[in-house]
């Protein structure tokens, strides 16, 4: 009994809920005709891809920046790589690997110019982080149709130049993490076995990073930002890196999204993607000021699971195809649930 009460205590109600929820849906799915193979697959493929952009959100929230509504500036710098890699016409893993490459330029010089705005702002970090996300959308929808890209894949085909709104990946770098080692168990379940081991090494150097000393000072400035400047610590330094750390990994996972989504979507694709990636964090068990590894794999797993189940579900009870609008109101339902749980301190 008492360790039961430690669980509850540890894990928290409101994920204990969620993923009681999740398991039902679950448990309902072979009564309404949803094969759970598949649905456990397609969890599995969305956590893949959403995972590296969840745990963007670590670096500034152990410096102390809070939840990073600016994510589309990491986003827009993985937009640049991605379209780069087109022009310059690699394919194959090599696309996708000069997308990474390309990508890394654009995300530290935003990072270090939004990290310096966020130093200048202390207190408001938060605010300021969502106007630069959204005012960064908005400024690219300029630069899209004005930056001087000539591949034929990309631009309007009447007027050739400007980017199109919506880019195949197909031929470049689609599904190169997707297919890597990929295990197939029957027709109906497979294992994205590439994608989650981008995201184990991923989580296993950010895990890495916080227990060097750099990581340990960036923690020490998000918990007891006195104490750290007394010890000797740049503050601002440290705050700049983790903003920096943050946007890189934006664009990274923009990029492992796009390679297993097959399509790059420009103009006003990436202006809602932070507020997916703040929920699950938030529904995880993270707080403003803390946040860990299993917060976004708790996190990330229970808001793309829910997002993935209740459609397929409704849909089979009621028999009729609303999955979109479903997904919408579940989506943005637990994006306001986990919002208004942010000064929720991590047990």
């Amino acid at each position: 009994m008492i360790k039961v009460r430690q669980f509850i205590h540890s894990f928290g109600w409101p994920r204990i809920i969620i993923g009681l929820f999740l398991l039902s849906l679950f448990i309902l799915a072979p009564f309404v005709g949803v094969k759970v193979s598949t649905s456990l697959s397609d969890t599995l493929v969305r956590f893949g891809m959403n995972g590296v952009m969840v745990l963007a959100m670590v670096p500034m929230i152990h410096s102390g920046c809070g939840l990073n509504f600016g994510l589309p500036l990491g986003i827009i710098a993985g937009l640049l790589g991605g379209t780069m890699a087109i022009q310059f016409n690699f394919t194959g893993d090599l696309s996708f690997l000069m997308a990474i490459l390309l990508c890394t330029p654009f995300a530290v010089l935003f990072g270090w110019g939004y990290g310096k705005l966020l130093n200048k702002v202390k207190g408001s970090e938060m605010m300021i982080a969502t106007y630069v996300g959204f005012s960064s959308v908005a400024f690219m929808c300029i630069m899209w149709l004005l930056l001087p890209y000539d591949s034929p894949t990309m631009v309007w085909g009447y007027s050739g130049s400007g980017l199109r709104t919506t880019i195949s990946t197909e031929g470049f770098y689609l599904h190169v993490l997707d297919d890597l080692l990929h295990i197939q168990i029957g027709s109906h379940f497979s294992f994205p076995t590439g994608m989650i081991l981008f995201f184990a090494l991923m989580a296993f150097l950010m895990w890495a990073f916080l227990h060097t000393k750099t990581g340990t000072s960036m923690t020490a400035v998000g918990s007891n930002p006195v104490f750290a400047r007394a010890s000797g610590i740049n503050i601002d330094r440290v705050r700049t890196l983790s903003v920096i750390m943050s946007t890189w990994l934006g664009a990274i996972g923009i990029l492992v999204y796009q390679q297993s989504f097959g399509f790059i979507q420009l103009y006003m694709g990436p202006f809602y993607m932070a507020l997916p990636a703040v929920s699950a964090i938030l529904i995880g068990g993270a707080s403003v000021n803390k946040a860990s590894i299993t917060n976004v794999v708790v996190g990330t797993l229970l808001f793309q699971g829910i997002v993935t189940m209740t459609p397929s579900v409704m849909n089979s009870m009621i028999h009729t195809d609303m999955s979109e609008v479903i997904r919408i109101v579940v989506s943005n339902g637990m994006i306001l649930y986990a919002l208004t749980r942010k000064s929720e301190v991590t047990r």
